[in-house]
C-alpha cells in the first residue's frame, strides 16, 4: 500500500525543466491552469531561461507551431504538458528554439530546446513555466510539489499513484472544460456562434485533440473548416456560448480579431494556397457578419408570411394601419440590414462597430434611398448615372436590404482606422477619428466601391437565377442532393448571403426553396431512426434532432445521427434530391428567409396565394417520405449503434452517456 492509502507502483518524479522557484499549480498566474482545468502540476517562476529539459521520459506527442508548448506521453500513460511562459503564444515562437520533433522518444532530463527569458520579459509576458499532467484526474491520486528554489533537472514534484482521491469540488464541467480542451484562454483569439455551433478562432489549432473535445458533455461533433475550430452543440449553443464568454471575458466575444491577421499563421507558398486562404478568410468574414442576424431574418420571414396570409384571406387590407405596423415589424430588419451587418462585420474585422453602423445608416438614409430611384441621363455598364458629387456623375445604388457593400465598408474601415489612430493626436481623437472615418468610408462606398460591389453581387444573383431558369428541375436535383454536404464543411455560409441578397433585390428566391427541401429531408431521415430504434437514448437524440430539422436547423440531425451512420445521410441526400427536383419541376418560389416546415408561410406569394404554396407541401412531403422510407428500410438498424462511439446528451453540467 502507498503511504497515503492508495495502492499502485511508484511513478517517476517530475523534473524541473528550468531553474527557478517551484510554486504549486493554484499559484500559477493563469486562471485556466490555476483552477486545475489542465490537470495537476506545478509552475516555475523567476527563471533565467536557457536550456529547457524534459520533465519526464516518453514520446513527444505535440509541439505547438509557436514553439511555446509541447506534450510528452510517458510509458505509464501520463500526458505531460510543458508550457513555456504565460500568453507566449502571441510571440509567434521568437523566444523559443525547440530541437526535438513530434514522435521522438526522450529521456528524463534530456535537452528539448532553449527559452530566451529576457525576450519574453521584454515582450511584457510572464516567464512562468508550467508542467501539467493533463490526464492526472484519471490516472493519479494527487501530487506532492517541492516548493522553493530548484535547479534545472532536479526533482520538482512527485505524482501519487493509485485511484484519484475524493475531491472537495467536482472536476471542471461545461464551459470551463470546453475552454481547457481547446488549449485554454490564451489559445483562443475569439469565439462566436451560429445556430448550432461554437466557432473558435485559435492561435494554434494543433493543440485541441478532436476526440477529447468530442467526449465533452454537450458536444455533438468537431469540425475544422473556414479557418475555424467549430464545435457542434445543437440548439442550446447560445447558452453554452454565454458560459464560454463568462469564462473568457467579453473581449473574446464576437470574433473581434480576424484569424487571418494572425502573423504566426503559416503563409501559403503557392497560388492555390493563397486562393484557399483567401476563400477561407472570406467565409470567416461572412460567417461572423451574418451569424448574429440570421435569427432575426428568420423571424422576420415568418412575420412576412403571416402578413401575406392575413391579406390573402382579406383579414387585413394593405391600406390599413394594422398592415403598416405588421409590415414594419417584418421589414425593418431587411430594410436596415446594412446597419446591423455593418456592426457585426466591424466586430469581426476589428473596426469600430458603431462607426461602421453609422455608415450603414448613411446608406439607408431616406433621401439617399429616394435618390437611388431616380433615372440618369446616361449610364455605364448598364448602371444609370443618376446622381452627382460636386458635378462628378456617379451611380447611386439602393443599399437598403443589401449586405455586401457594408461588409466592404467594414473591411475598408479596418484598414484606415489603425492609420488614423497613429496620425490623429490623442487629445482630439475622440472627435476627429469618427468624423474622418465616417466621411472617408461613406464617400468611398457611395461613389466607387458600392456601385462596383452592387454590380458584381447583382451579376452573381442574376447568374444563379439564369442557371435555375435554364433548367429548374436539374438545378433542383443537383442542389437538393448536395447542399447539405456544403453544411458539413461550413461552405453554406457562402450561399446564405446570396439568398438574402436575392430576396432583397427581387423579393423572392427559388434557390432558398430548394434548400428548404433539403432541410426537410434530413428531418425525415432522422425521424425514421426515431421510429425504428428500440434504444431509448437513440430515440431521445433522434426525436429532438427531427424537431430541430423541421424547424430549419439540420446540424443536430446531421452530426448527431445521420453522418455518424453514413447510410442515413446518403438516404437523406436522396430525399433532398427528390424534393429539390419537384421544387424545380413545379417552379416553387419562396418570398421569405425561413425554410423547412416551420417556414411554410414563406411560400405564400404577397400578391396572393398561388401554386408555390401547394408545391412546397408536395416537394417537402416527397423529400421527407423518400428519406424516411429509405432510411427505415436500408439506412439504419440498432446493431449499427454498437459500432458508434459514446456521446453525451446536449446538456451542460451533467454527463449522461448516449449510444449513437
Amino acid at each position: 500500500m502507498h503511504p497515503n492509502g492508495h495502492s499502485g507502483a511508484a511513478l517517476p518524479p517530475l523534473l524541473a525543466p528550468l531553474s527557478g522557484t517551484v510554486i504549486p499549480m493554484n499559484h500559477v498566474p493563469d486562471p485556466v491552469f490555476a483552477k486545475g482545468n489542465l490537470g495537476e502540476g506545478f509552475g516555475i517562476t523567476d527563471t533565467p531561461g536557457g536550456t529547457v529539459y524534459a520533465p519526464a521520459a516518453g514520446t513527444i506527442t505535440m509541439i505547438a507551431k509557436t514553439k511555446h508548448a509541447l506534450g510528452i506521453r510517458t510509458e505509464e500513460g501520463l500526458d505531460v504538458l510543458l508550457h513555456l511562459g504565460i500568453d507566449t503564444v502571441e510571440l509567434a515562437g521568437a523566444p523559443f528554439d525547440i530541437t526535438v520533433t513530434k514522435g521522438q522518444r526522450v529521456t528524463r532530463g534530456q535537452p528539448l530546446g532553449r527559452m530566451d527569458a529576457a525576450a519574453v520579459t521584454e515582450a511584457g509576458k510572464s516567464t512562468c513555466t508550467i508542467v501539467a499532467v493533463t490526464n492526472s484526474a484519471a490516472s493519479t491520486s494527487g501530487i506532492r510539489v517541492h516548493e522553493g528554489e530548484v535547479k534545472a533537472k532536479e526533482e520538482a514534484a512527485r505524482l501519487l499513484p493509485g485511484a484519484p482521491a475524493a475531491q472537495d469540488s467536482p472536476p471542471p464541467q461545461g464551459a470551463e472544460a470546453l475552454v481547457a480542451a481547446v488549449g485554454g484562454a490564451e489559445n483562443i483569439r475569439s469565439v462566436t456562434h451560429c445556430i448550432t455551433r461554437l466557432r473558435f478562432y485559435l492561435h494554434d489549432d494543433q493543440i485541441p485533440q478532436d476526440d477529447a473535445v468530442r467526449d465533452l458533455d454537450g458536444v455533438i461533433d468537431v469540425i475544422r473548416a473556414g479557418g475555424q475550430y467549430q464545435i457542434v452543440i445543437g440548439p442550446g449553443v447560445e447558452d453554452v456560448y454565454e458560459e464560454v464568454i463568462g469564462a473568457l471575458g467579453e473581449q473574446a466575444a464576437g470574433g473581434e480579431v480576424a484569424a487571418e491577421k494572425d502573423e504566426a499563421a503559416p503563409r501559403p507558398t503557392t497560388a492555390i494556397g493563397w486562393l484557399g486562404r483567401g476563400f477561407s478568410s472570406l467565409i470567416g468574414v461572412i460567417t461572423g457578419s451574418m451569424i448574429p442576424v440570421i435569427g432575426l431574418l428568420a423571424a422576420s420571414g415568418i412575420i412576412k408570411g403571416i402578413l401575406s396570409l392575413l391579406t390573402t384571406f382579406d383579414l387585413v387590407t394593405t391600406t390599413s394601419d394594422t398592415y403598416l405596423l405588421i409590415n414594419a415589424l417584418s421589414d425593418a430588419v431587411f430594410f436596415f440590414l446594412p446597419i446591423f451587418v455593418g456592426f457585426t462585420a466591424a466586430k469581426r474585422l476589428g473596426a469600430d462597430p458603431i462607426i461602421v453602423a453609422i455608415v450603414g445608416g448613411v446608406l439607408t438614409y431616406p433621401q439617399i434611398v429616394e435618390l437611388s430611384g431616380k433615372e440618369g441621363s446616361s449610364s455605364v455598364l448598364g448602371m444609370s448615372l443618376n446622381a452627382d458629387f460636386f458635378g462628378l456623375p456617379y451611380h447611386m445604388a439602393s443599399y437598403s436590404y443589401s449586405i455586401f457593400p457594408i461588409i466592404v465598408a467594414a473591411w475598408l474601415a479596418s484598414l484606415i482606422e489603425p492609420w488614423l489612430k497613429k496620425v490623429i493626436p490623442a487629445t482630439v481623437r475622440m472627435i476627429f477619428l469618427p468624423l474622418v472615418e465616417v466621411v472617408v468610408v461613406s464617400l468611398a462606398i457611395l461613389l466607387v466601391l458600392g456601385p462596383a460591389v452592387t454590380f458584381l453581387s447583382t451579376g452573381i444573383a442574376n447568374g444563379i437565377q439564369g442557371l435555375y431558369d435554364l433548367s429548374p428541375s436539374i438545378s433542383g436535383l443537383v442542389i437538393g442532393g448536395f447542399y447539405q454536404t456544403l453544411v458539413i464543411f461550413g461552405l453554406h455560409w457562402a450561399v446564405i448571403p446570396l439568398v438574402a441578397q436575392d430576396i432583397a433585390l427581387t423579393g423572392q428566391s427559388p434557390l432558398n426553396a430548394i434548400i428548404s427541401a433539403t432541410m426537410v429531408a434530413q428531418g425525415g431521415a432522422v425521424l425514421a431512426v426515431f421510429v425504428k430504434s428500440r434504444l431509448l437514448k437513440i430515440k431521445e437524440l433522434s426525436g429532438s434532432a427531427a424537431i430541430a430539422a423541421f424547424c430549419g436547423i439540420t446540424e443536430p440531425a446531421m452530426y448527431g445521427v445521420n453522418l455518424k451512420y453514413g447510410r442515413i445521410f446518403l438516404m437523406a441526400s436522396i430525399g433532398g434530391a427528390c424534393g429539390g427536383l419537384l421544387t424545380g419541376l413545379l417552379q416553387v418560389n419562396m418570398w421569405g428567409f425561413t425554410g423547412s416546415l416551420i417556414g411554410f408561410t414563406s411560400f405564400i406569394n404577397p400578391e396572393g396565394l398561388d401554386f408555390s404554396f401547394w408545391g412546397f407541401w408536395i416537394a417537402s412531403g416527397t423529400a421527407a417520405t423518400v428519406a424516411f422510407v429509405l432510411t427505415y428500410l436500408f439506412g439504419f438498424q440498432d446493431s449499427d449503434v454498437q459500432n458508434g462511439r459514446e456521446v453525451k446528451k446536449i446538456r451542460l453540467g451533467r454527463r449522461e452517456p448516449v449510444q449513437r
